[in-house]
Parts: C-alpha cells; sequence; structure tokens
C-alpha cells in the first residue's frame, strides 16, 4: 500500500485507482453492489457491469419479537448508479 500512496492526493484518486477493478458499494436502503467499476464522475454516478446486487430485507414483526431478516440477491450484465444514493465504495484489496 505504500507504493499507493504517493498516487493518491484526493479522494478520487482512490475511485481512479479501481477502474476496471471489481469494487463494493453500499448504496441507501440496505443494497449493496459488487461488479466491475467502468466509468465515475464527480456526482459519484457509476457504470458498473458483472454486477451482484444484495438487498437485506427486514420483514415487520410484532413488538418485542426478533426481526427476520432476509437476503435478496439478483446479478445485471451492465448497471449505472445514481450518485446521491452511494454511500460508500470500497476499492479491491491490494497486497
Amino acid at each position: 500500500m505504500a507504493e499507493l500512496s504517493g498516487e493518491i492526493q484526493e479522494p478520487f484518486d482512490l475511485i481512479r485507482l479501481s477502474l476496471a477493478e471489481r469494487v463494493t458499494v453500499k448504496l441507501r436502503g440496505d443494497r449493496q453492489l459488487s461488479g466491475v467499476l467502468h466509468a465515475y464522475d464527480g456526482h459519484m454516478n457509476l457504470i458498473m457491469s458483472d454486477v451482484e446486487e444484495t438487498i437485506m430485507i427486514v420483514d415487520p414483526v410484532p413488538e418485542g419479537a426478533k426481526p427476520s431478516i432476509r437476503v435478496a440477491k439478483r446479478h445485471m450484465e451492465m448497471l449505472y448508479v445514481r450518485g446521491d444514493g452511494v454511500i460508500l465504495v470500497s476499492p479491491p484489496q491490494r497486497d
């Protein structure tokens, strides 16, 4: 990671270094994406391919009962992600 620190001057540099690599994106509404990042802009709009979306679904339960959590997944070939829903972009692990 030390060799990357000289290349990273601002937050978008980390995103730039992740182009054409698999990233994890957390979105509003308990959604998470994992896919290959192809493009981004200053609003954090993203173009991704080979995307797997994971959605956490919390079913309503009576008060005092343990909440029921389900996980739904789906796959998409290409996806445009609007930046105002992006909470976090995690670059790939670098050794």
